[in-house]
């Protein structure tokens, strides 16, 4: 029998971000993937500012960058949403093909050691108190054995079945159907969306030469798995738009439908969810991708803490209880889109109220923040206004020169940051698994997502994930070794 520390079901981008966390901390990773091989299917169509910051804290965004496209602006429903005055280093979404990350996250993490396996889908499992055994089908039917399982296998998940985790939910009402085109007639804007009769349809460009058309019908639920053929989807633009712009050359050709469901758990055990397997919803505003990745990064240093022996002994319970939250307000509001996107009187009158609100910068922060996930706040007992936040990537000077506090997480491990001469903490007991890093603040105050400019702590424990586990105006202050313990194990 073969033997690993975690086996991944699905080599998508939750999985593939998952193994390559994992290998990070030097946890050895199989991932699984029932497919043959990799399709090259171009599917998901861009990543919002959190993702972004998440990938540059690795050091993964770079490679990213030139092979996408910025767009400012994001939408909630089909109305605007401009990104440009939020607080991030990326104030846009990026366009780049699902198919273009997982090409960068397979090599990156197989470069790192992990194994993945095609035509290995994931038929059975057994799961004890040491461990899970995992069986595997396909052409080398085996089994391994594995501290930990992470379905990450999609919104027919093999896992979540198999662990008898309920999916409950909303079924289908609308139909998305969308190809990857060339246009002989482009239209004059790299973006654009109208509505039209029974739904709306848009056009974006996603790289040189190449559009996503979109047709949303709101009289039609196509049966899923259906397939559809690129005729087919050339008639239903036509019937909406007017004018198919020339489309010729598919690349891709799919649909989709608007039914939204969540696992009931996001963990039985040892086995674990992540991604579509944990949730599926619409498509609207571009989240479902991104809140897979975060999924995994969320998840990935606490696997790598647990196996490490580090961990408190809740640490893995906090997975479920951070993401579940954040996937059901996904699911809510692309119910919401969805709902503002239907045709009618009743819903244009509704969208020009709506378009009257999103002008107003406090409406399209709260839209926009939620989004791009950049006002995501965990739980945490320490009460400094930025407790629980993503930290900022402020600009620092250390001992090494000017630097920004996301690239130090690039080794995945939590950093202790004091600031401007304040006393570094007796932290003695857990300085095998923290990075202690003084420096002198270029940036006194902080913009907070949502919250405004505040003055920067004086020093903050920042998770390896980028988000802030304590905060205080003194680097002495009460709660700083509970935190320690709580993120980042018993003292030594």
């Amino acid at each position: 029998m073969e033997t690993t520390e975690v086996v991944i079901a699905g080599a998508g981008p939750t999985g593939l971000m998952l193994a390559t966390e994992l290998r990070l901390a030097g946890v050895e990773v199989v991932v699984l993937d029932a497919l043959a091989a990799r399709t090259g299917e171009s599917r998901a169509g861009g990543i919002h500012a959190r993702t972004m910051e998440i990938l540059e804290q690795r050091g993964l965004l770079e490679r990213l960058l030139p092979r996408g496209r910025i767009l400012q602006a994001g939408h909630f429903g089909g109305l605007p949403l401009d990104f440009s005055d939020f607080p991030t280093r990326h104030p846009y979404m990026l366009a780049v093909l699902q198919s273009v990350i997982e090409r960068e996250l397979d090599a990156h993490a197989t470069d790192s050691g992990a194994v993945i396996a095609w035509d290995s889908p994931v038929t059975g499992f057994r799961q004890d108190e040491a461990g899970v055994e995992v069986e595997v089908g396909g052409a080398r039917q085996r089994r391994i054995r594995a501290a930990y399982l992470v379905g990450c296998d999609g919104g027919r998940s093999a896992v979540r079945k198999l662990a008898g985790i309920g999916f409950a939910g909303t079924e289908a009402t609308a139909t998305g159907m969308l190809a990857d085109v060339e246009l002989a007639d482009p239209p004059p804007q790299p973006f654009f969306a109208r509505r039209g009769g029974p739904g709306d349809f848009s056009a974006v460009q996603i790289e040189s030469g190449w559009y996503r058309l979109v047709v949303q019908r709101h009289d039609l639920v196509l049966e899923r798995g259906s397939e559809l053929s690129f005729e087919a989807f050339r008639e239903q633009f036509v019937a909406l738009a007017g004018t198919d712009f020339g489309m010729h050359s598919p690349r891709w050709v799919t649909h989709y439908g608007d039914a939204a469901r969540q696992a009931d758990r996001y963990r039985v055990g040892r086995v674990f969810l992540a991604g579509d397997a944990a949730h599926i919803h619409y498509p609207a505003g571009g989240q479902g991708q991104n809140l897979g990745i975060q999924d995994a990064v969320n998840l990935g240093w606490k696997l790598a803490a647990t196996l490490r022996g580090n961990a408190s002994g809740d640490l893995l319970d906090t997975y479920e209880s951070e993401r579940h939250p954040v996937a059901a307000r996904v699911l809510h509001n692309t119910r919401a889109q969805t709902a503002i996107m239907r045709p009618g009187a009743h819903t244009d009158a509704l969208r020009d109220i709506m378009g009257d609100l999103i002008g107003m910068d406090a409406v399209r922060h709260r839209l926009g923040l939620m989004i791009t996930a950049l006002d995501i706040r965990y739980e945490t007992k320490c009460d400094h206004p930025v407790a629980g936040l993503r930290v900022p990537d402020a600009e620092i000077d250390t001992a090494d020169g000017v630097t920004r506090i996301h690239t130090l997480l690039r080794a995945g491990r939590p950093v202790l940051l004091v600031f401007d001469g304040n006393a570094v903490p007796a932290v003695e007991n857990w300085h095998d698994r923290l990075d202690i890093v003084s420096a002198a603040n270029r940036t006194p105050r902080w913009e907070i997502p949502g919250i405004g400019e505040i003055a920067a702590p004086a020093a903050v424990l920042v998770r390896p994930d980028g988000y802030i586990a304590w905060a205080a105006e003194e680097s002495t202050a009460a709660g700083l070794a509970e935190a320690l313990t709580m993120w980042v194990g018993a003292p030594a």
